[in-house]
């Protein structure tokens, strides 16, 4: 047998998440992120590649690295294939306003790491690209819910009170990074 390890108590707790997920309210997103509850698992389809992701990546207290670099392959520079090692606070922020959210179906992803070529190609064509972009670095994510509007996500975001959140309501979709707090957007 291949050892995982996971313990069979984290092992239950995946099994027990699968039958019953609770929906957390607003104020349980910052215990979310600082360690609260069993699992935390990313949910998401890109358009760009046809690819889903449906994976669970932190059990009881720890991260699963398979399962960390499986999310940042998932959330390569589309463009040109390149990836970096997302940053797991970026992970834990979007997947605690999924469940703040309290939807089933996965974020469309618009945009994880971008290469510095590609950032600088999309800065020429934007003012609304920043140069030092945290998207450079694997710390952003720009995300689209079809079930959601742009300020229920961006309001679910901002609960946890991590990062930054951009509203971009006339592009359809959030900013989503692990810098400072802060907002902007309409």
């Amino acid at each position: 047998m291949m050892n995982t390890g996971l313990s069979r108590r984290a092992l239950m707790g995946v099994f027990a998440a699968t039958a019953a997920v609770a929906a957390p309210s607003f104020s349980n997103a910052a215990g979310f992120l600082r360690g609260a509850g069993d699992i935390r698992r990313i949910q998401m389809y890109s358009g760009r590649t046809g690819e889903r992701i449906d994976t669970i990546y932190w059990i009881d207290g720890e991260y699963i690295a398979e399962a960390v670099r499986e999310v940042s392959l998932f959330m390569r520079d589309w463009r040109n294939g390149q990836a970096v090692a997302m940053d797991t606070r970026t992970m834990d922020i979007i997947a605690a306003t999924h469940n703040l959210l309290d939807v089933s179906e996965p974020y469309q992803l618009l945009s994880g790491y971008r290469s510095p070529q590609t950032n600088a190609m999309l800065r020429s064509q934007s003012s609304g690209v920043a140069r030092n972009s945290l998207h450079m670095r694997g710390q952003a994510a720009d995300l689209h819910h079809d079930s959601r509007s742009v300020n229920q996500i961006a309001r679910a975001a901002m609960a946890c009170q991590a990062g930054g959140v951009g509203r971009y309501s006339g592009s359809g979709f959030v900013h989503m990074d692990c810098g400072e707090f802060r907002s902007w957007g309409s």
